[in-house]
Order: C-alpha cells, then sequence, then structure tokens
C-alpha cells in the first residue's frame, strides 16, 4: 500500500472514531476540564502551564510530530498525561473536553475543524488560519459542532485596552481617522541564516510536519520558530505580530472589516533564507479612517517618544519602541501596546499656548494570556462565546491577510467583507485559499 493511501485510510477510520465515539461531556461548574496540548513547541508549553494553573483543570495528552518537543511536554505533565505524534489520537481521546493547538499556522484549520466534529473545544493560537477560506471553515465547523473556539489573540483580555477602546469610541481623544500599527525589530545583517537541505532532525515526522503544504526537502530554516517566514507555513511579520494589532484596532474602533489595501514592501537587506518581505506598509482604507501598517526586521526602534520609566513590549535600547498601535483624534494621540498606553493631548490653539483639548495618561498593563486562556476554560463550563470567538479571530486574521495578498499581487485590493470576496481581481482572489496535498486534506466538507 502506497504512504498517500495508508494516510488516507487512517484518517478517514480517525474521522469515524472520532465523530463516533467522542461525544463532549456536559460539564459542571466545578467539573474538572481535561486539556490536550496539540503543537509542544516554546509557546504551546507556555499555554499549556499557563492553563494548568487554573483550578479543576487538567493537562492529559500532548501531541508533536517532533518527538524532544512532545518529551519536554511530558517531563513536567506528569506520567499520567499521555504522548502521541498524531493529533487525531488526542481527539479520538474521550476523557479530553479541549485542546490547546500551538503548530504552524498552516495545521491550524485542519485541527480545529476536527477537533469541532470530534466535540472538542478549540484554543488555537493567531494567526487563526493560513488563509481566508480556512478561517471561515473553522467558523462553520464551530457552529455545526456548537462548540466554544477561541481565537489566542490575548489583547481581547487585556483590561488597559478595554479601556483604550472606552476613551476612544467616548469621543475622548476626538474623532479618529487615521490609525498606525507597527512592528519592529533588527535582524541584520543574518536574519535566520541559511541552511542547506538536509535529512530530517531525529525524533522528527517530516513528512507529517508538511501536511497539507507542499513537499519539499527538510530544511532547518522550515522548522520551528523561523518557519514564519516562509509563505507554505505563515505570512510574516504582518500575520505574526500584526494580527493582534489588527485586532485591536478592530476592538477600540468597533469595525470588522477594511474596504480595501495596498501594499510595498520587499526582502531588501536580509540575506538569508527566508521568503516573506523584510519591510512592509500597508495602507488600509475602514468606513472613516485610514490605516497604516509598517513592519520592518532591519530597525527595532518603530514609533513615538517614551515615558521615563514606562515599559513597552520588547523594547531593549532606551528609547526604542518596536510595536504598538496609535490612535490619532483632534483633540489628542492614544499610543498603546501589549504592556499599557498613553494619552498625548494636542494643544488648543496651535499658534499659542492656551491648554490642552484632553488630559495627559499614562496606564500600565501586562501581558494578558493568563486572563484569556482563563477566559475559554469559563466559556467551556457556561457555553458562552469567548472574548476572542472565532469569528472575531477570523476578521481580525482577514486583515493581515489582505495585505500580504496586496504586497503579493502589487495590487490594490477591493474586499466585500460580507460575501467575503476580492471584487474584479482573478488573480488576487486565487490567493483567498491554498493548494492541498491530497493525502493531507483533512478538512472535511461543511
Amino acid at each position: 500500500m502506497e504512504r498517500r493511501e495508508f494516510i488516507q485510510q487512517v484518517a478517514g477510520a480517525a474521522l469515524a472514531s472520532a465523530t463516533t465515539f467522542s461525544r463532549p461531556r456536559i460539564l459542571g461548574a466545578n467539573d474538572r476540564v481535561n486539556v490536550g496540548l496539540i503543537g509542544c513547541g516554546a509557546r504551546g508549553r507556555y499555554d499549556a502551564q499557563l492553563v494548568r494553573q487554573i483550578a479543576d483543570v487538567a493537562l492529559v495528552a500532548v501531541c508533536d510530530v517532533y518527538q524532544p518537543h512532545a518529551e519536554a511536554a511530558m517531563a513536567w505533565a506528569g506520567a499520567s498525561c499521555r504522548s502521541t505524534g498524531d493529533f487525531r489520537r488526542v481527539l479520538e481521546q474521550r476523557d479530553v473536553d479541549a485542546v490547546l493547538v500551538a503548530t504552524p499556522d498552516h495545521w491550524h484549520a485542519a485541527i480545529t475543524v476536527l477537533a469541532c466534529q470530534a466535540g472538542k473545544d478549540v484554543y488555537v493560537e493567531k494567526p487563526l488560519a493560513l488563509t481566508i477560506r480556512q478561517g471561515r471553515k473553522m467558523v462553520a465547523a464551530a457552529r455545526r459542532y456548537h462548540r466554544v473556539v477561541q481565537a489566542g489573540t490575548q489583547h481581547r483580555s487585556a483590561p488597559h485596552l478595554r479601556q483604550a477602546a472606552e476613551i476612544v469610541q467616548s469621543g475622548q481623544i476626538g474623532p479618529v481617522h487615521f490609525v498606525r500599527v507597527w512592528n519592529n525589530r533588527n535582524m541584520t545583517p543574518e536574519g535566520i541564516g541559511r541552511a542547506p537541505d538536509s535529512e530530517a532532525l531525529p525524533g522528527l515526522d517530516w513528512d507529517f510536519y508538511l501536511g497539507p503544504a507542499p513537499r519539499v526537502p527538510f530544511n532547518r530554516n522550515r522548522f520551528l520558530e523561523t518557519y514564519r517566514w516562509f509563505w507554505d507555513y505563515a505570512g510574516g511579520m504582518l500575520t505574526d505580530f500584526g494580527t493582534h494589532r489588527l485586532d485591536t484596532v478592530h476592538e477600540v474602533l468597533s469595525v470588522e472589516a477594511p474596504r480595501s489595501a495596498t501594499a510595498a514592501g520587499g526582502r531588501f537587506e536580509l540575506r538569508d533564507g527566508g521568503e516573506t518581505p523584510d519591510a512592509i506598509q500597508v495602507t488600509y482604507e475602514y468606513p472613516g479612517f485610514v490605516l497604516s501598517y509598517e513592519a520592518s526586521m532591519l530597525n527595532a526602534h518603530g514609533c513615538g517618544g517614551r515615558t521615563p520609566g514606562k515599559k513597552y513590549y520588547q523594547a531593549r535600547g532606551p528609547d526604542d519602541r518596536p510595536h504598538g498601535m496609535a490612535f490619532y483624534g483632534s483633540d489628542g494621540s492614544l499610543f498603546a501596546d501589549r504592556l499599557g498606553f498613553e494619552v498625548y493631548p494636542e494643544l488648543r490653539d496651535e499658534k499659542a499656548a492656551g491648554g490642552f483639548r484632553t488630559e495627559r495618561l499614562d496606564v500600565s498593563g501586562d501581558d494578558a494570556t493568563a486572563l484569556h486562556l482563563k477566559n475559554f476554560i469559563e466559556c467551556i463550563r457556561t457555553r458562552q462565546k469567548p472574548v476572542a470567538d472565532v469569528e472575531i479571530g477570523h476578521r481580525s486574521t482577514t486583515v493581515p491577510h489582505l495585505g500580504n495578498i496586496a504586497f503579493r499581487t502589487g495590487h490594490k485590493i477591493r474586499w466585500d467583507a460580507e460575501r467575503e470576496e476580492i471584487l474584479d481581481d482573478p488573480q488576487a482572489s486565487q490567493f483567498l485559499d491554498r493548494p492541498v496535498r491530497k493525502a493531507w486534506d483533512l478538512i472535511p466538507a461543511l
């Protein structure tokens, strides 16, 4: 039997088993929630350790196609936790109530859809999906199987960003018609480096890792933390760092989708093995405002000033502000990041000192991942929608995808958000989804 036929038969059997036998338990307020971790890299283990700190939550399964990662998770999970290299085995476990999905992006959709079909609730790391079409399938699966699906955009659980949204929506800084979002880091001169094709690392199922992505020889650059710089598995800075901040723009300004996107950028300076741009600028047109997204892997300064003694997300030097969002109103500007926000007031009279139009404000906050996971567990018990419900995650993830489509085609993308279609551009529309290797086409028709 050929490997492809074997995989298809195993997939079919696993799906049938999950659908027939893995029924969701009805959980009471004090019942233990059993969680499986799928993807045991650094982020997955971080999520799992946080979720284990929540009362009446247990980690009962770990899964990774790279055995050293699964073993690292098992080392602190304990002997009662089961380990596997195939996520479908986790979905077959009757005692698993929910899964944390922290795999590379190209696996998010298939695992989430099949987990919903198997009666599991899902916390899936950002970006929600590799493509816009895949994201919509994830929403459809969550709704069809009545599952709680939380996108890992933890800004939605941050109290200081909710406060920022209240300030902007109340009109305190005046009407906002221009927004800037930026992500900066300095990876010069070598970037992720160059690695030759080679034999796969010991303990790695490379074919399973690739899964729905094109078959290519093993290359160290395409694995672990550097996979994000390859189109087959991710979307570079825009879908990695950008998804969080673009989601916050949606929350702060209470919007769901842009009308258009145009982009410029390139792989200008880094001479490494990566593919995605090392500098990119995307202009999004929304009803009533313009958004400029800017990312650079060539300089870590970013935008805006700094308040002495205040913490800024991933700031390394005395003056840099590498990540953030700025909302420019007629009465003031609100600058925010993962660790807080500041309001800078406008003068009442530009020509003479005459006081300010609003008050200076400085608010500190913390990373909200622990709160985000707690909200997910609470919603498993109450069956309420989480703060970053899959629909919210899908619409926010659509924004960076549209920016990458604009960059890759060189076209201005006009977006019909209601139909989720790119208007009058067949070439750009091809990027709404990606081809999937036949043997790994695991997402069922919904």
